[in-house]
């Protein structure tokens, strides 16, 4: 979006400003510092200086006293001294320099006089006498104020370097720390129906991106995943109906050729209802389908005596199971919360897929495992197993584990599985399919409810 700054600015100029204010803190602490150090020693010396004048004004008459006064402020050519009575009047001015008026508050001072800065002492000559003389000691410190000054203009300066220079430095790091991300948008950017293959190199990837990247990839294995689900169902469904529409618009096209008896157009009609029957089935469990992807089954649960319902269904299948000889019954019992339809219907699927793989002679059983976490419900029948590698492709739609039943059916689409897996899930459980010993079992785990 125009008008926004990058990340890498906005890094740079974080990196730069957090450098700045560090360096000013350190710099104004410093100089602080610097300052309070200069008083201190200015305090010490002029202390010292007040304790060699007491001495050498001790017991001297005025003559004495200004050659021994000379004497001590020769040492020092920035020290200067006033005398002053105890009634205000100036005795004495050790240079013509000293400022006309000066702190009148005892103790350590500092002022400014033209270009000059002192540090002011005052203090009695005599402490132990209320009508002692005042001496103010005044000590030039000019230089130390042009070096605190000097110390500030080079704070500034190196504020202002630091910050310039963290920028640049940060806006170089941020760059190179953000090529992984640069990498991410130049393979998402090339991601498209037809390249959902692409992945982002994990171990190539800073650890606070790596999870992110397999995010991504895992995101992106999904898309992968959904859409050639959706493409190979498109081509499942136009294969599906291929059949059935073609039977129709022939028999249709046979039937229009000629003039035919009310018989045979009421057969023709007949034979079209059974496709178009079939036709609209497919079309409904698509539908059924897609509300199971949406989330928008909503089972009517009520108490059911799963039992009960599973005897229905046996006796439902018990005609067509006499006609291959093949033994139907029940294990076990148990109570749940379920929709009775949906519960019946997938029951109903996995009998019907049972009774048409299992061989003349053989036997369907169900088994009903009341536990205390949950129903677990198996559908078994005896015959020739399903091999392993197709096991986890059962309840895809359109899926036939028999090659010789891939085209449309007007019995069996291949969506009987699909619909009985969403409808498991809708109740919160799970279904999955064994093979092996002779037997293929279809187990489904469901809770019991509140």
């Amino acid at each position: 979006m125009k008008g926004q700054w990058s990340l890498s600015s906005r890094l740079a100029l974080l990196f730069a400003a957090c450098t700045a204010v560090v360096s000013l803190v350190a710099g104004v602490l410093f100089s602080h510092g610097s300052e309070t150090h200069f008083i201190e020693l200015d305090q010490q010396l002029l202390e010292g200086k007040l304790i060699g004048l007491r001495r050498a004004l001790q017991d001297l008459d005025a003559e004495q006293a200004q050659g021994r006064l000379a004497d001590e402020l020769s040492r020092q050519a920035d020290l200067a001294l006033r005398i002053k009575g105890s009634d205000g009047v100036r005795w004495y001015d050790s240079s013509v320099r000293i400022p006309a008026q000066l702190p009148e508050r005892p103790g350590l001072s500092t002022i400014s006089d033209a270009d000059t800065d002192y540090r002011v002492l005052n203090a009695p000559l005599y402490p132990d006498r209320p009508d002692s003389p005042q001496l103010t000691l005044l000590l030039d410190i000019t230089h130390h104020q042009h070096f605190l000054q000097r110390m500030q203009r080079l704070i500034w300066l190196t504020v202002g370097l630091s910050a310039l220079g963290t920028a640049l430095l940060g806006a170089w790091a941020a760059r190179r720390g953000l090529r992984p991300l640069r990498r991410m948008g130049a393979i998402a950017g090339n991601v498209s129906a037809r390249s959902l293959n692409a992945r982002l190199p994990e171990a190539q990837m800073p650890a606070e991106l790596a999870e992110l990247a397999h995010s991504i990839n895992a995101m992106l294995g999904r898309l992968d995943d959904a859409f050639q689900r959706l493409s190979a169902f498109s081509a499942d469904i136009a294969h599906e109906l291929r059949t059935p529409l073609s039977n129709l618009l022939t028999h249709t096209q046979v039937t229009l050729t000629r003039d035919r008896s009310l018989e045979d157009y009421r057969e023709a009609l007949h034979s079209n209802l059974e496709e178009l029957q079939w036709m609209a089935q497919l079309v409904n469990d698509m539908l059924y389908l897609a509300k199971a992807d949406h989330g928008l089954l909503t089972p009517n649960r009520e108490p059911l005596e799963l039992a009960q319902e599973v005897d229905v269904l046996l006796e439902f299948f018990a005609p067509l199971a006499e006609d291959a000889g093949i033994h139907l019954h029940r294990e076990g019992a148990g109570h749940i919360e379920a929709d009775r339809n949906m519960l019946r219907r997938a029951l109903s699927n996995l009998l019907d897929n049972a009774l048409r793989f299992t061989p003349d002679g053989g036997e369907v059983r169900v088994r009903i495992n009341d536990g205390a976490q949950g129903l677990d419900v198996s559908v078994e029948n005896s015959g020739e197993g399903i091999p392993e590698t197709l096991l986890p492709r059962l309840f895809d739609r359109f899926y036939r584990a028999d090659p010789a039943r891939r085209e449309g059916s007007s019995e069996h689409a291949g969506l009987g599985l699909a619909i009985t897996r969403s409808i498991i899930r809708a109740h919160g459980g799970q279904i999955r399919c064994e093979s092996a010993d002779g037997w293929t079992r279809f187990l489904i785990e469901l809770p019991k409810g509140d």
